[in-house]
């Protein structure tokens, strides 16, 4: 027991070590950490509402769910997405470290840093802010509108993936990495899934 207390400063900076290296979290810049924190927690929503809207009508998860309320949950997964990006672009327009204009986070490719990489995110926020509006709408627009248009979010999901990738700050670290392309890549095997399902006799769907 005492040889644990011992060795446990030596563990916590190992550790401490560790997550630096991979999440970068020794920033100095209070609001910088906000705005990435806030830019990390809607990317994961948005990967989930992604994964979400794709297994479901998979039915991939359909013996483990209560369908009631699966659309619901989606529609909030959507909506907190949304939320936590307009914290995002909030914290851009107030932290001193690189402050941005309304015009240069409203209009895609005015940004000074990556205005490239940056304009992708703009394109792809208004992309999500479209389909999340339709689950308000679909009543109006019909349901092959809705579906249409919901499509559109595996682009927006892409953008918001390449934004992360090549304009955070945290893109090049390896756990921000593996959260990217490893997300990316069961976003992308869903979606083969998904496609393969849709092509399938309506009969063989309902039997699946």
């Amino acid at each position: 027991m005492t040889a644990v207390f011992i060795l446990s400063p030596a563990l916590r900076n190992l550790l401490q070590s560790g997550l630096n290296s991979l999440f970068g979290i020794d920033t100095v810049q209070i609001w910088w950490f906000v705005t990435r924190a806030a830019g990390l927690i809607a990317y994961l929503l948005l990967w989930f509402s992604t994964v979400w809207g794709l297994a479901v009508p998979s039915k991939l998860v359909a013996p483990l769910l209560e369908q009631t309320y699966t659309f619901d949950f989606h529609q909030f997964i959507s909506l907190l997405s949304i939320g936590f990006t307009l914290l995002h672009i909030m914290v851009l327009m107030i932290d001193q470290y690189l402050p941005f204009s309304i015009w240069q986070i409203l209009l895609p490719f005015l940004s000074p840093y990556r205005p490239f990489w940056v304009g992708i995110g703009v394109l792809s926020f208004y992309i999500i802010l479209l389909v999340t509006v339709t689950f308000y709408i679909r009543s109006l627009i019909g349901m092959s509108a809705f579906r249409v248009i919901h499509i559109l979010s595996l682009a927006g999901y892409l953008g918001a993936t390449l934004h992360g990738l090549f304009a955070g700050t945290d893109g090049t670290l390896p756990g921000m990495r593996i959260l990217y392309l490893g997300g990316g890549l069961v976003v992308a095997v869903l979606t083969i899934y998904w496609l393969w399902v849709r092509s399938l006799p309506k009969t063989s769907q309902v039997n699946n």
